[in-house]
């Protein structure tokens, strides 16, 4: 994974902050596609963890742990968001800056370190992945009830890599054994995206945004129009995750 990953995060946030400009006053208290949350919080949660992405990469800075606010990360960012929750124009401007803040730092850290980061510590650019896939899962939250188009780009390459990189990982959890899965995946420009070995037994193919969204918990695997083969193929689409486990 080249510095490429940092470019294309700046791009993906860069789409969304032009979404977020655009936004009148009432959108911000809609609710958004992330359940319980309105727009305002979304962005809240954004901003929280960006703001952990440039504590974790500061040297002796001060990380929020998620376990002092619940038992699962799930629950603990929510608790964060409701511990706050100040003004939308306060929340825009405090992600505006955070989000900066938190690609510089990626940028400045070691590529070799890993960064603390909720459950498992990540080296910089994969975090850097994280944060785009994080970032486009929610600007469709936002985009969708609000009728925004918000187009699939080649970004969506990384977040498929992801993806399919944690299939190992994800199988394990879910007591399965950590299968060779190929990926052939439809890009959006109608180019192809191939991960794992083709000589795999067990595969997933179709379209590479179907795949992101499964991933994001946002498309069930069944209303997805991707296919899968092999003895661990569906499996893997059902354990398919792009954020933290």
């Amino acid at each position: 994974m080249s510095t490429e990953i940092f470019h294309d995060l700046e791009a993906e946030q860069g789409h969304l902050e032009e979404v977020l400009s655009g936004l009148p006053a009432a959108d911000w208290s809609r609710a958004s596609a992330a359940d319980g949350w309105t727009v305002a919080d979304v962005v809240l949660h954004l901003a929280q963890t960006e703001e952990a992405v440039v504590a974790s990469a500061s040297a002796g800075a001060d990380v929020v742990q998620w376990r002092d606010y619940a038992d699962n990360v799930d629950e603990a960012m929510a608790a964060m968001v409701r511990a706050e929750r100040p003004a939308p124009p306060e929340i825009f401007q405090r992600w505006r800056t955070a989000r900066r803040a938190a690609l510089a730092a990626l940028q400045r850290a070691d590529p070799r370190q890993p960064l603390r980061w909720v459950t498992t510590p990540l080296k910089p650019r994969t975090l850097a992945t994280t944060r785009l896939a994080e970032h486009w899962t929610h600007a469709l939250d936002i985009a969708v009830p609000l009728g925004i188009d918000y187009p699939d780009t080649a970004r969506l390459r990384h977040i498929a890599w992801l993806g399919h990189s944690t299939l190992p990982y994800a199988l394990g959890l879910a007591g399965q054994p950590p299968a060779e899965i190929y990926c052939e995946l439809t890009a959006p420009d109608g180019t192809f995206w191939r991960y794992g070995p083709p000589e795999a037994d067990s595969s997933i193919t179709g379209p590479a945004g179907a795949f992101c969204r499964v991933g994001a918990r946002r498309l069930a695997p069944a209303d997805s129009g991707l296919v899968t083969r092999g003895p661990y193929g569906a499996a893997a689409l059902r354990v398919l995750r792009t954020y933290a486990l």
